[in-house]
Order: structure tokens, then C-alpha cells, then sequence
């Protein structure tokens, strides 16, 4: 029998790439809400250079903070296969 083991590999990778974009989407979604209520206590037509300048550096952190996050998770990941390769030598 061909059974077979494990799924397409594209379709594999299609997902991942897919629930990267809805992480993403997700993250851009947190920013804004965050940012607009931290930094527009008065919605206007126009944006005046305090709200600007505050949204450029929420926008910076949240970026930072994510980034910083995103890094942690990576290597954890790294750390346990590493550890779990040990284990199986």
C-alpha cells in the first residue's frame, strides 16, 4: 500500500505562510487600537505633531516589543530541538 506519510509539504508551507499573514494581521489590528487610544484623544481631519510624534513612537515600540518577542519565541523553539536531538542520540 502507498500510504502516505505526512501532508504535502507545499500545503504545509502554504499554511504556515497563511497563519503568518493572520498573525501579522493580528498585530497590525493590536497596534492600531492601541496606538489611536493612546495618541488620539481628538480625532480631527488632521493629525497634529504631538499625536504624529506619539504615534510614530507607539508604532516603534510595538514594533520593538514584537520583534523582541517574536526572538524569545524563536529561540526557545531552537533550544528544545536542540534538546530533544540530544536526546535522541
Amino acid at each position: 500500500g502507498g500510504g502516505r506519510g505526512g501532508a504535502d509539504p507545499q500545503l504545509q508551507r502554504f499554511i504556515e505562510v497563511e497563519t503568518q499573514k493572520q498573525r501579522f494581521q493580528q498585530l497590525v489590528h493590536q497596534m492600531t487600537e492601541l496606538c489611536w487610544e493612546k495618541c488620539m484623544d481628538k480625532p480631527g481631519p488632521k493629525l497634529d505633531s504631538r499625536a504624529e510624534t506619539c504615534f510614530v513612537n507607539c508604532v516603534e515600540r510595538f514594533i520593538d516589543t514584537s520583534q523582541f518577542i517574536l526572538n524569545r519565541l524563536e529561540q526557545t523553539q531552537k533550544s528544545k530541538s536542540a534538546f530533544s536531538e540530544s536526546l535522541s542520540d
